[in-house]
């Protein structure tokens, strides 16, 4: 009994020595590589550069007033679509204390000095009929009584319109109603009743009372690297989205290229513009941000593959095609423009070749 016992546990110890060897040679032998394949396709490739920016209206104005003043009454809110000439704001004057002393006193001057000549004139007049005097000298005072008539009358628009905003010779226009330029919708208005405003003038641009633009016709502004100014010019198209409309795109074409790059960041832009194509009654908000891919080059419906399934052995370019299940040989292929995703093929494959990719 204690021998058989002895022989089971010797061969078990035997049996588990053999197994552990054969394990470890199985687990030492590499397995063999197996690797995934791909086929070439046809798409369209678009080799593009892109540009940050926003989409503001071409014609955009400030209107400003052309006196200083309060506002009286805003007849207008963002939003609102004007026609041009049409009433935005009325302007209440009013007068600086010095310029209206000044103007009063130049009153009473024009009407003494007229007084004078009045009296010059009908004294010299009598003479003249009588031929006591020659006529020289009654043409002398006629001229200058003439003058101080239209002297008192420039004084008297002054004064008008240092009160008013307006003289009698202008009628109906006056400068405390404020018009809209141009035609097109407000888009602000930075001021409220009661605020003061300053008027236009060379030292001055004056307090905005209203922005209109004209919506129908969008550009696009943005901003491209120096180190990709080089590849575009005008006329280029550009494929544009906006972040607050999701799935549209918008086709836009550059119109101008800045001579001159300025300094952001530490790096030099270059500002372009290009005119937006607006589908009919569509409506863009001024000042959307938006991102445009300008198209360098284009090839469509061309066989490409992924960039990352091509290969080089110094300048030459080449995948590994799959010759018979799991081997491949070298195929040298000729290639075209690539977006650095996929590079169109030219020469050296087909659709049906399977081209080596990743191991699996």
């Amino acid at each position: 009994m204690k021998t058989f016992l002895k022989i089971a546990l010797a061969l078990i110890v035997v049996s588990v020595f053999v197994g552990t060897l054969f394990y470890l040679y199985k687990k030492s032998q590499a397995k063999p590589v197996s690797f995934d394949t791909s086929t070439a396709y046809v798409t369209d490739i678009i080799k593009k550069t892109v540009a940050t920016g926003a989409v503001v209206p071409r014609k955009e104005i400030e209107i400003t007033p052309k006196v200083s003043g309060i506002i009286e009454e805003i007849y207008v809110e963002p939003g609102d679509l004007v026609t041009k000439d049409q009433l935005i704001a009325r302007v209440k004057i009013i007068p600086d204390m010095i310029s209206l002393n000044n103007a009063e006193s130049r009153v009473k001057r024009a009407k003494i000095q007229l007084e004078e000549a009045r009296k010059n004139h009908i004294r010299y007049k009598s003479l003249f009929e009588q031929e006591v005097i020659p006529e020289a000298d009654f043409l002398t005072v006629d001229i200058a009584f003439r003058n101080a008539q239209e002297e008192l009358a420039t004084a008297e628009d002054n004064l008008q319109l240092i009160r008013e905003g307006a003289t009698k010779k202008a009628g109906n226009v006056t400068n405390t109603l404020i018009r809209s330029t141009i035609e097109g919708m407000v888009l602000d208005v930075p001021v409220e009743e009661g605020n003061s405003v300053i008027e236009s003038n060379t030292f001055n641009s004056g307090t905005v009372i209203a922005s209109i633009a004209d919506m129908s016709e969008m550009v696009f502004e943005g901003m491209v690297d120096e180190s990709e100014v080089g590849k575009i010019k005008e006329g280029m198209a550009l494929i544009m989205t906006i972040g607050a409309i999701e799935n549209e795109k918008f086709d836009a074409v550059l119109e101008h290229i800045a001579p001159k790059g300025v300094e952001e960041n530490g790096a030099i832009q270059f500002e372009i513009r290009a005119a937006v194509n607006l589908k009919d009654n569509q409506f863009i908000r001024a000042g959307y941000s938006a991102n445009a891919d300008i198209v360098l080059e284009k090839r469509e419906q061309v066989l490409a593959i992924n960039e990352g399934l091509l290969k080089f052995d110094n300048d030459t370019a080449f995948v590994e095609v799959e010759v018979s299940p799991q081997t491949f040989e070298k195929r040298i292929v000729k290639t075209g423009l690539s977006d650095g995703l996929a590079i169109e093929i030219l020469e050296g494959i087909s659709e049906t070749d399977k081209i080596k990719a990743a191991a699996l």
